[in-house]
């Protein structure tokens, strides 16, 4: 897939105010601080689609954008993040609760995970709370040029053990790097992919 053209549309913390559910969409979320927005913006080829910053947290809304005028790319809000209140992180975690459960466009969830880290408790949570909603997703292993790519090996292996405990059927998984553009080919391809099997139902 070319992308030629990215926009942000909207930015919102209310389902029934995002974007017309006309194209399909998919949605990216992780613990605080994983890369999502350098991942985002290395998709798209923009710098500063998606915004940056040094400290976590920074996403808080649910942030649209249109790529191609074919399809929605969606920034969500981190979860995780023990700075923030607990007000603040209940009300978070009812917002994409319910963007999850109503939205009815979602095509499928990028759970990012940094692949410097063994399974966190928090990421296996969210992983098994998305598997009992029934929300589509996959899993994509960021930051790989900070480390070996045996070291990376050996954080998916024990995902994937961790997951077999209670999983049938086991999410397809990606590896990335924002800095070195790895993984980018594999996640568009993925996304037209879908798009195409959406097209013909």
């Amino acid at each position: 897939m070319v992308i030629k053209e990215a926009k942000f549309l909207m930015s919102n913390t209310r389902v029934e105010e995002c974007p017309v559910p006309d194209k399909p969409e998919y949605a990216f979320i992780g613990r605080s601080n994983v890369g999502k927005s350098s991942l985002i913006n290395m998709l798209t080829e923009q710098k500063n689609l998606a915004k940056t910053s040094a400290s976590p947290g920074k996403t808080q809304l649910i942030n649209h954008f249109l790529i191609n005028n074919e399809w929605y790319l969606v920034d969500l809000p981190g979860y995780g993040y023990a700075k923030v209140g607990k007000e603040s992180r209940e009300s978070w975690r009812k917002m994409i609760n319910y963007y999850f459960q109503k939205r009815e466009n979602l095509t499928c969830v990028f759970v990012l995970i940094d692949s410097r880290h063994e399974p966190l408790k928090a990421d296996l949570e969210f992983i098994n709370k998305l598997g009992t909603m029934g929300v589509p997703f996959v899993l994509v292993f960021t930051k790989t040029d900070k480390q070996s790519a045996a070291k990376t090996d050996s954080t998916i292996a024990v995902y994937t053990r961790k997951l077999q405990e209670t999983w049938d059927e086991l999410p397809r998984m990606f590896r990335t790097s924002s800095a070195e553009r790895v993984g980018r080919d594999e996640l568009l391809n993925f996304i037209q992919e879908i798009n195409e099997q959406v097209e013909k139902q």
